[in-house]
């Protein structure tokens, strides 16, 4: 019986060592694609993190940053700029936020340096964030619509979204514009940013 036992006992362990369950490969869960975002979610973004900078915020500027691995959708884009003005500090800040991190640009919300700000930038001011009211999709939507025959001809051509207020009109408007600056398009239309109302057509 003895000798019995000896024999058994290895060929337990060689039966339990085949039938234990080999080890799975590890689950990989790939990480989504980050998205192209509107410029007001941006702007509310970059917002929360300005409060901490100054009290009085207004805005200068927004506008959208383009990159070339990111594709933009309509009306949304990899990164968005945002300056923002404190009359009680007498400076600008532009901050920029980001869905990715990449050569000069940092993921999420990042802090510009300060400027001296004296009333006017060019022809642009400072307005309250509340005038701020429709998102850069609601304007690409606007813009399609008024301009759909040259967006026909030019199905291709970068489209830039700008939000300033000038003496030109009186409330805030966003400018699209096909190009990647505003001396080189040859088209734009403009957006009325607190009413969502076409403005006008430049070309």
């Amino acid at each position: 019986m003895k000798h019995l036992c000896l024999i058994l006992i290895p060929v337990c362990l060689l039966l339990g060592s085949c039938s234990s369950p080999s080890p799975t490969a590890k689950n990989t869960v790939e990480k989504p694609a980050p998205e192209p975002v509107s410029g007001r979610f941006a702007f509310h973004q970059t917002y929360l993190t300005a409060r901490t900078w100054a009290q009085d915020l207004e805005v200068l500027r927004v506008r959208n940053l383009a990159l070339e691995n990111i594709k933009a959708e309509p009306g949304k884009a990899a990164v968005w700029e945002i300056v923002f003005v404190s009359a009680s500090k007498a400076k600008t800040r532009p901050y920029t936020f980001s869905i990715i991190e990449t050569s000069g640009i940092h993921e999420g919300v990042f802090a510009g340096l300060e400027q001296d700000w004296t009333g006017r930038d060019g022809q642009s001011t400072a307005f309250l964030p509340a005038a701020f009211k429709v998102d850069s999709v609601d304007a690409w939507k606007t813009a399609v619509e008024k301009g759909e025959e040259y967006v026909k001809k030019n199905p291709d051509k970068p489209v830039t979204f700008l939000l300033e207020k000038t003496p030109r009109h009186p409330d805030p408007t966003w400018r699209v514009f096909w190009g990647s600056t505003v001396a080189t398009s040859e088209y734009s239309i403009f957006i009325d940013a607190t009413t969502g109302g076409f403005v006008e057509r430049v070309r």
